[in-house]
């Protein structure tokens, strides 16, 4: 979306032209499934319209495989298109590491689709079932006070491995959330290892706990079709990319976002950072300008995150915020993405 802005509607060649592919005709507020799944906000209010632009066409599908050396890519259909430039922005999958039946008998909010389903799932709970979300990152903090404002007959538990919730925050930060969580009554059980995962059933340190229902919400991985690609890649099995980002050997081929090993942790304004530059690599390539041996280190404001719809947190320039004020930035900073007004 961020490459579609700063392309369109005037600084794209005369003889080039954009096909945006993806699997939903609408892009998706991903960091706000958490309040879909929750049933705090509606379908449509994580959904924004892609540009109308007569250079820019849509292709909606599910992808098979992308094959760099011939330049096409390939759909579940049997369908495929060719291209002579590419930008990969695929984004992220849950990652299970390995533990039995966490993929098979848990639900996620990793898509839109499965943000739907959970929101199901949770909703039809009758009143004094059990929620277990294992994670106790932003998702599933995020997740965890928003169901407990939406759904107060629920018990909530969330497992953390850390000692202390959000341990890589600021001792300020994490003493917050935790006294959100404890006089909201959501249970944290930190130094959490889930071992597995049965139906009705999650073992942390293999000792059995009864629950109605399991939310992953425990580490992301790049999408599959990134994992399938026959490129270098890093420990976590991100693309490695040249400093212009485009992958060795395929000049013409640029991948953003989470699937991309950058020195940074994941996230949307690492996303947007990284596709601004992508696009001024593309036009001093469209006007066979040098490029630059080394590009600008990207700009990162902080980290905001919601406590329900009244109480937030973050890191904004290494300074520690709580309360009223971090949920307001968080939401102004969502409007202004939302609206495309910065």
């Amino acid at each position: 979306m961020r490459v579609l802005r700063e392309l369109l509607p005037n600084h794209l060649p005369e003889d080039v032209s954009i096909t945006l592919v993806d699997r939903v005709p609408y892009h998706c507020l991903k960091t706000e499934y958490y309040a879909l799944a929750a049933g705090t906000v509606s379908d449509q209010d994580v959904r924004v319209a892609f540009p109308d632009d007569p250079n820019l066409s849509m292709r909606y599908g599910e992808i098979a495989n992308i094959d760099l050396e011939n330049k096409l890519i390939h759909f579940t259909n049997e369908d495929q298109i060719d291209f002579d430039q590419l930008i990969i922005g695929l984004g992220c999958e849950d990652k299970f590491h390995n533990v039995p039946g966490a993929e098979e008998y848990s639900h996620s909010i990793q898509t839109i689709g499965k943000a739907r389903d959970t929101y199901q799932t949770l909703n039809n709970l009758p009143a004094k079932s059990v929620v277990s979300i294992v994670g106790g990152g932003l998702s599933g903090i995020e997740l965890a006070s928003e169901l407990r404002e939406s759904r107060p007959d629920l018990t909530i538990k969330l497992f953390d491995r850390g000692k202390t919730i959000l341990s890589s925050f600021p001792e300020r930060i994490s003493r917050y959330v935790q006294n959100w969580f404890n006089t909201n009554g959501v249970d944290v059980i930190n130094e959490a290892n889930i071992t597995k995962v049965e139906t009705g059933i999650i073992y942390n340190h293999d000792e059995a706990v009864t629950t109605d229902v399991v939310v992953w919400t425990a580490g992301i991985q790049p999408n599959k079709l990134i994992r399938d690609l026959d490129v270098e890649k890093d420990r976590q099995g991100r693309v490695v990319l040249t400093p212009h980002h485009n992958i060795p050997e395929h000049e013409d081929v640029y991948v953003v976002g989470d699937c991309a090993s950058l020195p940074y942790a994941p996230s949307a304004q690492l996303a947007e950072g990284q596709a601004e530059q992508i696009v001024q690599m593309m036009q001093k390539r469209w006007s066979g300008k040098e490029l630059p041996e080394a590009l600008p280190s990207i700009k990162l404001k902080g980290v905001l995150g919601s406590l329900g719809k009244k109480q937030g947190f973050g890191l904004m320039n290494e300074r520690a915020i709580t309360g009223r004020i971090a949920r307001i930035l968080k939401s102004g900073v969502l409007w202004m993405y939302k609206y495309h007004k910065g």
